[in-house]
């Protein structure tokens, strides 16, 4: 009797287990209950993204507002300006021009100078940064040069640049490059000492020559500190051509903004800050696509979740 039982139960299950649709083969692995619990992650990261995004507008309409009500109330907007003689000048430029010329011609001049800067000093800092970092001698005998270069004031280098190149864009670009060119130096020479050396050791004992460690395994080991250096390194650079263009020049953002200085016309000093701000974040953005890029094989960090 037991057996004829379970007979009969295995028989009224057998239509059952039949009846259940096999999953689609390009379907979720684990079913519709996955699939929402990536639907309810996915609404919860977009309505973060808009929850920080809207905090950050409210919070720069709560800055301007308040400089604004400041400068028409209580400061002097002669030194001060505000937000709407700001966006006045800002839009005046881009329609009519500025003092100097078309504004689309000073942002090419300065964004030339800044990107020829950036590439030769990062190519430089990466260079010397990984052979220095890599040869123990060659770092003894040139740290007190590095360190007595890398002390002096850039703004007497942009002088004598000046003096040396003319008020072209040559004495810009050597004064973007120095300050490039350490900023990536520094961090390259430093990742190159960081590489494992149970990586290096077990690569010659397979039979890696010099060049094949290098490009192997120091190169991608200090990829992470050389990238984090050039989030910042352009920024450098915009700053070294505009301190250029301080010093002596013809053309360019820094000229704008030091004849604005000179005309106590603090609307334009503001104006050509948000130009140059813009123009940095722009290349923020563009430098964090190519370092997700580069990085793909790397695994997240637990904490990489916050950013600045």
């Amino acid at each position: 009797m037991p057996r004829e039982s379970e007979t009969v139960q295995a028989a009224e299950a057998a239509p059952e287990a039949q009846a259940a649709p096999a999953p689609a083969p390009g379907g979720p692995p684990g079913g519709p209950d996955e699939s929402a619990a990536i639907a309810r992650m996915r609404s919860a990261g977009l309505r973060r993204r808009i929850g920080v995004n809207g905090v950050r507008v409210l919070l720069i309409a709560a800055w301007l507002g308040s400089w604004e009500l400041a400068a028409r109330n209580w400061i002097d907007p002669f030194y001060y300006s505000m937000p709407s003689k700001i966006w006045s000048r800002l839009a005046g430029w881009f329609t009519d021009g500025t003092s100097q010329g078309s504004i689309w011609e000073q942002i090419s001049y300065t964004l030339q100078e800044a990107v020829a800067g950036f590439v030769l000093g990062a190519a430089g800092g990466v260079v010397l940064g990984i052979v220095l970092g890599r040869s123990r001698y060659l770092s003894d005998v040139c740290a007190p040069f590095i360190k007595a270069v890398n002390a002096i004031p850039r703004i007497i280098l942009a002088s004598l640049f000046v003096i040396w190149f003319g008020l072209g864009m040559e004495s810009k670009i050597a004064t973007a490059f120095v300050l490039v060119f350490f900023a990536v130096f520094f961090n390259a020479f430093q990742g190159a000492r960081e590489v494992d050396r149970n990586l290096v050791n077990n690569a010659r004992i397979l039979g890696a020559g010099r060049m094949q460690v290098l490009w192997t395994i120091v190169v991608p080991s200090a990829t992470s500190w050389i990238l984090a250096s050039l989030h910042s390194a352009f920024g450098f650079a915009i700053i070294g051509a505009i301190v250029g263009e301080y010093s002596g020049a013809d053309k360019g953002l820094g000229l704008l903004i030091n004849h604005s200085q000179g005309t106590f016309d603090s609307a334009g000093i503001y104006a050509g800050m948000i130009i140059i701000t813009v123009l940095a974040l722009l290349a923020e953005w563009l430098l964090t696509m190519v370092e997700g890029r580069l990085l793909r094989w790397r695994p997240p960090a637990a904490g990489a979740d916050p950013q600045i």
